[in-house]
Formats: C-alpha cells, sequence, structure tokens
C-alpha cells in the first residue's frame, strides 16, 4: 500500500487528507479493520515506538494507552496483585498471570481509566487471546501491534460492529533518520530523535543518597521512554513498572509536576479499601464507574455520596472519604520515581514530587539553580540522577 487516503485531518473541515512515504515506498502497516482517522495514526505510530523502546529498554512486553497523541500510561509485562486487579477492573479475567502483555495492558488500561476512554493501544508483542478479551470489553479506537494471534484477531473484529481500528506494523521497520513536518505551508526538518534510555543513562548520581535499586532503574527508564512520546512539557510518574501519572503539554514545570502528581495520588487512592469496596449498582457501566470513582476521590463536580445523587451509583450510601483519609493513606507510599522532560528550574518540584511518594528522580539537569533542587532532594533522602539529555517532544 502506497498511500492510504483518510476521510479527513485534524479536523472535519481540513480535506484531503492522505498517509504516504515521502520516498515513495510501500506503507510499513497493514489495516486488519476499519478505518483508522489521522489523529489515531499520530496516536498509532508515537505509541508504537514507546513500547518498541521498552520493551528493547526492558526485555518485557510493553503496551501504551494513548489520547491525543500522549500516553495516559505506559507499562511492561510484571503480574498484579489481587488488591490491584480489583482496582484495574480486571480480577475476573482469567488466564491473567499466564499472559505477560495483557497484565502490561492491565496496568497501561487501568492507570488512569478516564483519560484511557477511548483511547489507542499500543502493543509490543503479538496480540493473544487474553489481550484482545480485555481490549474488546474497553471503550477504544483502535490497536497498533506487530502482529495478532488468529483467535486475537477474530475476537476483535467483533467489536464496533465490525469497525474497530486494527493495524499490524511490521516490526522491522526502520525510519529514515531525518523527519519533515510542515507548519503554515513551512518545511521544518530534524534528525529523528534516536537517543537510547537505558540504565547508563541512570549513573551520574547527584545525591548523597546514592542507592538506585534495579527496580527503581527499572520505573525511571518507564518515566523517560514514556516522556520522550509524550507532549511537553512533561513530567512522568512511575512505579512497579507502570507509569502512574503523566502530566503532559504544561507550559511550567511545577504544573506538570502536581498535574502528574494529582493522576499519581489518584492512583493510589484507587487502590484504598473505601474505593475498592463501594458499593455499585449492578447496572452501573464500567465507564460510569470510573467517572464516580474520580468523583468519590477528587470530590470535583459532583458530591457522589450526596442525597439524591448516591442512589443513581450506590445500593447503599457509602461513607465520604475525608481529605484526612486520604492524606494518611497517601503518607503510607513511598518508593515512586519521577522523570522530567526537561531541567527542573526551582525546587517547588521536588517539594511536590515528595508528597506523591517519590524516592528516585531522573531529570536532565544543568540549571543555574541545580544546587538548590539537590539540596530539596538531600532534604528527604532522594536519589537523582542527572541524565544530560533533554527529552522535549512536539
Amino acid at each position: 500500500m502506497k498511500e492510504f487516503e483518510l476521510k479527513y485531518g485534524c479536523n472535519p473541515n481540513q480535506k484531503p487528507a492522505k498517509i504516504y512515504m515521502h520516498d515513495g515506498s510501500d506503507l510499513p502497516i497493514e489495516i486488519l479493520s476499519g478505518r483508522p482517522g489521522y489523529i489515531n495514526f499520530l496516536d498509532a505510530f508515537n505509541s508504537w515506538q514507546l513500547v518498541k523502546e521498552l520493551k528493547a529498554a526492558l526485555g518485557l512486553p510493553a503496551v501504551t494507552s494513548f489520547k491525543h497523541v500522549s500516553p495516559t500510561s505506559a507499562a511492561v509485562g510484571i503480574p498484579l496483585s489481587d488488591r490491584l486487579k480489583r482496582a484495574c477492573f480486571v480480577d475476573d479475567i482469567e488466564g491473567l498471570d499466564e499472559s505477560p502483555l495483557a497484565c502490561a495492558y492491565a496496568r497501561a488500561r487501568g492507570t488512569d481509566r478516564m483519560c484511557s476512554f477511548g483511547d489507542w493501544v499500543a502493543l509490543s508483542d503479538v496480540c493473544d487471546v487474553t489481550t484482545a478479551k480485555m481490549l474488546k470489553r474497553e471503550v477504544s479506537d483502535g490497536v497498533i501491534a506487530p502482529g495478532y494471534e488468529p483467535e486475537a484477531l477474530a475476537i476483535l473484529r467483533t467489536k464496533r460492529k465490525g469497525n474497530y481500528n486494527i493495524v499490524r506494523i511490521d516490526p522491522d521497520y526502520v525510519p529514515d533518520p531525518q523527519e519533515r513536518k510542515q507548519v503554515f505551508g513551512i518545511t521544518f526538518e530534524q534528525g529523528r530523535n534516536n537517543f537510547e534510555i537505558n540504565r547508563e543513562l541512570l549513573s551520574n548520581l547527584v545525591t548523597a543518597n546514592k542507592d538506585l535499586p534495579d527496580s527503581a532503574a527499572r520505573d525511571l527508564i518507564v518515566a523517560l521512554i514514556t516522556l520522550k512520546y509524550t507532549q511537553s512539557n512533561s513530567v512522568c510518574y512511575a512505579v512497579d513498572g507502570q507509569a502512574i501519572g503523566v502530566g503532559a503539554g504544561q507550559q511550567s514545570r511545577i504544573h506538570c509536576t502536581r498535574l502528574a502528581g494529582s493522576k499519581a495520588d489518584t492512583w493510589f487512592l484507587r487502590q484504598a479499601d473505601k474505593v475498592l469496596d463501594l458499593p455499585f449498582r449492578d447496572d452501573l457501566g464500567r465507564p460510569d464507574r470510573d467517572n464516580v470513582i474520580d468523583g468519590y476521590i477528587n470530590q470535583n463536580e459532583e458530591d457522589v455520596t450526596a442525597e439524591g445523587n448516591w442512589q443513581k451509583y450506590f445500593t447503599s450510601r457509602p461513607a465520604p472519604f475525608t481529605r484526612e483519609e486520604q492524606a494518611a493513606y497517601l503518607a503510607t507510599k513511598t518508593g515512586v520515581a519521577l522523570g522530567s522532560d526537561a531541567f527542573f528550574p526551582f525546587s517547588d518540584n521536588i517539594e511536590r514530587a515528595y508528597r506523591s511518594g517519590v524516592r528516585y528522580i531522573a531529570e536532565p539537569g544543568g540549571s543555574i539553580r541545580d544546587d538548590l533542587v539537590i539540596a530539596c532532594a538531600d532534604k528527604y533522602d532522594m536519589v537523582m540522577a542527572f541524565t544530560g539529555m533533554r527529552l522535549f517532544h512536539h
């Protein structure tokens, strides 16, 4: 296939639209179902790069959930605890522990279920039946993978009345080292960001504490590779082989850190007994439960426990999850890793990170206030690596 005509571009008025190879060669993809759109393909090709790099860096199957050209989460295939299965809504999946790819999907899709609503999914490995069954029941726009088991493909082809977007990509495809795009009719060209993120990148430990265990290095690598394909400015919190909070596209570094931190806090709080034991009505769908859980934790647009509201969601009225209870629960969480795509200009980022259990940090360094940032990290006995590499992505 030399080119693929799209229904429209970013918006319905942007026509004509298509994808094709600059050198006239065949596209490295096969569309097995559906008709992906312009934004679908932006998500597909960015997300594929992320999981391919995660798999290469850590040797584990990797999955990411993308929305509007940024990951909501990314994860590698580590088994889930029973509590984590409940929080991710996958405690009913048979054979989950036998499929590392399915475990990675459960983590990536389960991290920020509200933001993953209508996502694009990338799988580093051939899609198996267990992963396909989980994909089928979620609200999703499409999936890209290097292949699909026959039964898995048959399952996915029944999704959306046969119109679910399924893309197979050639895993051996290597893009041109120069990349181009146009803005306002002007062509931009640059070398692709082929910088490799690995354990060696974390060797410049600038804090007094230099104890970086393998598990923390793994989580920092997950955070940094996630950031490499996140719209900048961006900050990522990670733990247990998965990104648990991504703050993307903010103009201020502290706003990235706050946004990602609030998502990480919500992720932890979803695993609290008060949330896991919410008495949902049987007729309440999965996306509605996601919204109610977010409202219950963050107490935002609607008090879901208020009289006249709780009856819409629960079989009995749950007690509120107070701010004091939440703070006490979050105070028990530690060992979180944090990556930043550019240096921290002020120590306020470290202060905010500490509140969400961060103990390990990787950032480029190079600020005129590096000494203040290091001193703040030392105050909390954190381990911080200066990578020397910025990871802006636009």
